[in-house]
């Protein structure tokens, strides 16, 4: 994507840096050059030899940088976007929070509690916003089922269903004997895990139950990836939820939600996401989106414009500054039950959140 100019703005912009140019880091740095007028991409840092000097020359961004602390020095910086991978996204919220940086953090926010609590703890003691990329949240279809729900046009909620299957991948599943068991729990299910807490938001997970397997990639389960599990959440207000994820959808990017009550039913999400359709004598065709960055696209940009929206209420006591956003507790909720499904994954038992002994993913 060639480099857009910034619209003019009549406000001093938010000077921000992104944190890692994997595919994720890249789509949000080029959200922030691209897309939000009210902010400027001021620096890219990745220790990777090359990788910010790439990206901070195809974004027209003068200044890069391999050491992260760099950032953190740079009294120009006021806010910060964690796209690293997930085992620094605590320490670098820490850091971040330290250095009065306001904070964006991908999912999830840490591999073991204790580590994000000390990191919650950071952002708490430094007075900075932090919130966290749980982008579902900002998908018109979802935002408009949660508007639905908190109406009472589904009464009380009884059954809950989120889904994600993942598109298939051409040559199998990459890095198969690196991935653990723990990744489709902490970086995939874990969006469902958010999205059924906010939409049953007046009660909590108390239990869990997974099933899972290597059905994809069979091969690759002595190595101890997993790439299905089905897992089956209590609520405390008696509402029985079911999330479950695939890493190989044939047919493209799969995401959705069902929330059935004793009032109705609302859904969000289609396996056919493009309006196109075609038909030929082997019947009727509809495209689907391959990637999670083509199917929420508008949501992940909209979650940043929100950020920078909230930093700026915040700094001038605006009505902004109340704006509704995933929060360090969200994500601390959401890491609970992944680690809890993940240790029912181990012992195929179900597991209480109250007695849950899994702490950390490599505990």
């Amino acid at each position: 994507m060639a480099y857009q100019a910034l619209p003019e703005t009549t406000t001093q912009p938010l000077h921000i840096a992104v944190i890692g140019t994997g595919w994720i880091g890249a789509f949000h740095a080029r959200t922030v050059a691209q897309y939000l007028p009210d902010a400027v991409l001021h620096v890219v840092a990745d220790p990777a030899p090359g990788r910010a000097a790439e990206l901070a020359a195809e974004l027209g961004c003068t200044s890069y940088t391999e050491d992260i602390a760099d950032v953190f020095a740079d009294d120009t910086v006021d806010a910060v976007v964690i796209g690293a991978p997930s085992a620094f996204h605590a320490g670098l919220i820490a850091q971040a929070a330290a250095a009065g940086k306001h904070i964006f953090c991908e999912k999830p926010a840490a591999h073991a509690l204790a580590d994000l609590d000390q990191a919650l703890q950071a952002v708490e003691d430094a007075g900075v916003l932090l919130q966290i990329g749980f982008n579902r949240r900002f998908a018109k279809d979802f935002a408009l089922v949660s508007e639905q729900i908190a109406s009472g046009a589904i009464g009380t909620p009884q059954l809950m269903r989120s889904l994600t299957r993942d598109p298939q991948v051409e040559g199998g599943l990459p890095n198969g004997d690196k991935v653990r068991s723990h990744v489709i729990f902490t970086e995939t299910l874990i969006h469902d895990f958010d999205t059924l807490n906010w939409l049953n938001s007046e009660a909590e997970v108390t239990e869990v139950y997974t099933m899972s397997d290597a059905l994809v990639a069979p091969e690759h389960k002595k190595t101890g990836l997993l790439d299905t599990a089905v897992v089956t959440l209590r609520y405390s207000n008696g509402a029985i939820a079911v999330a479950e994820a695939n890493f190989s959808a044939s047919y493209g990017y799969d995401v959705r939600g069902e929330f059935f009550g004793s009032s109705g039913m609302v859904q969000a999400g289609n396996p056919v996401q493009l309006a196109a359709s075609s038909f030929d004598a082997q019947g009727a065709h509809a495209p689907t989106e391959r990637l999670n960055i083509e199917l929420f696209a508008q949501a992940y940009r909209d979650q940043l414009s929100i950020f920078t929206r909230k930093i700026r209420g915040v700094r001038e006591g605006t009505a902004d500054a109340a704006l509704a956003v995933p929060t360090g507790a969200d994500a601390r909720a959401a890491l609970r039950v992944a680690l809890a499904a993940l240790e029912s994954s181990e012992t195929g038992l179900p597991v209480k959140l109250q007695s849950a002994t899994r702490l950390a993913v490599n505990a």
